[in-house]
């Protein structure tokens, strides 16, 4: 009997240790080596500088060093694919819009899921958009530009950093609810888009804050309206979209932690907390809103909300509007 009892209590331990990530078993501590973090775009991107600003404490706080991964390509889904697939237990992500909440709507055949194998660990930061315009184009206010807009119907080209991003989107949104006839060109990445912007090959473009304000203080692009809750600090007189006339459209580019969904939720837990008390830190609140980003750092049940949230409601209108993957 006690022979029988011991065999079944291996089977049972056998079949624990299937079932959790390799790498991780209930008894050891985790990390037991270094973790990976792969940034779905190049570095210098703005999930990569957030990435890179949390690292350095999660190394310090957990006893293992933290490594950014850079893997771009597809609009970040091939990173966030990587992270949703990883079985070793150790390897994070820090991702985008995209990728975590629009890529589903926009690619039926995409190769996960990221409401089913993603854990959301924390929100770490958010920036607001700007409406911008080349300054040939003969408008000073939204206003104007979107009666500029209507008089010069299929006239006007506007970028975006790629099919389904936070300001393809946004602009999408203005050209729905305000009947506007305008011609999106997608980019592979924020510089590319920002420098067909400055030449005058784009006439608009809704882009993050953070990148584009150097160029409207250099008088190389004009600030509308910025798509946030509120009036950017860097850039007093520009309104928000609904002080110009455009209610309930308030967006934001975010950048946030995930896991795959075999992560034990302990370590999901402990790493929101390790996420929140770094971005409450000096030294990572200092660079992350001095490159003109606004700290979130949420907990885990709370970006999981949030990403469902936008889920519905960009991907409802993706679907609604028939926006695809080309744009």
């Amino acid at each position: 009997m006690t022979e029988q009892l011991d065999r079944r209590s291996i089977l049972a331990g056998l079949a624990l240790a299937a079932g959790a990530p390799r790498g991780v078993s209930a008894q050891e501590a985790w990390p037991n080596r270094p973790v990976r973090v792969i940034v779905p775009f190049p570095p210098g991107s703005t999930p990569d500088t957030v990435a890179r600003a949390v690292l350095p404490h999660l190394s310090e706080a957990f006893g293992q060093p933290f490594v950014a991964d850079n893997r771009p390509g597809a609009g970040g889904n091939l990173g966030t694919e990587l992270v949703a697939k990883a079985r070793d237990g150790h390897t994070l992500g820090v991702s985008i819009n995209g990728p975590l909440v629009t890529a589903p709507a926009l690619y039926p055949r995409l190769p996960y899921d990221p409401a089913r194998d993603l854990s959301y660990i924390s929100l770490l930061a958010r920036g607001a958009q700007l409406l911008v315009v080349h300054p040939s184009v003969p408008v000073e206010d939204f206003a104007g530009f979107v009666a500029h807009a209507r008089a010069n119907a299929g006239a006007i080209a506007y970028g975006s950093v790629g099919a389904g991003s936070a300001g393809h989107l946004a602009m999408e949104e203005i050209k729905a609810r305000l009947g506007l006839d305008l011609v999106h060109v997608p980019y592979k990445g924020f510089p590319e888009a920002t420098l067909d912007l400055v030449a005058g090959r784009l006439q608009a473009m809704v882009i993050i804050a953070a990148g584009i304000i150097p160029h409207v203080a250099e008088g190389k692009a004009r600030a509308l309206a910025a798509t946030a809750d509120h009036r950017l600090a860097r850039l007093p007189a520009v309104p928000t979209l609904e002080e110009a006339g455009m209610p309930d459209a308030t967006s934001y580019a975010w950048m946030g932690m995930v896991a795959p969904s075999a992560t034990p939720p302990a370590v999901v837990t402990r790493l929101g907390t390790e996420a929140q008390a770094a971005l409450a830190a000096p030294r990572a609140r200092g660079v992350l809103e001095g490159a003109g980003f606004e700290v979130v750092g949420s907990d885990s049940a709370g970006f999981t909300a949030f990403a469902s949230e936008e889920r519905a409601r960009w991907g409802g209108l993706i679907r609604r509007l028939g926006i695809t993957a080309e744009g």
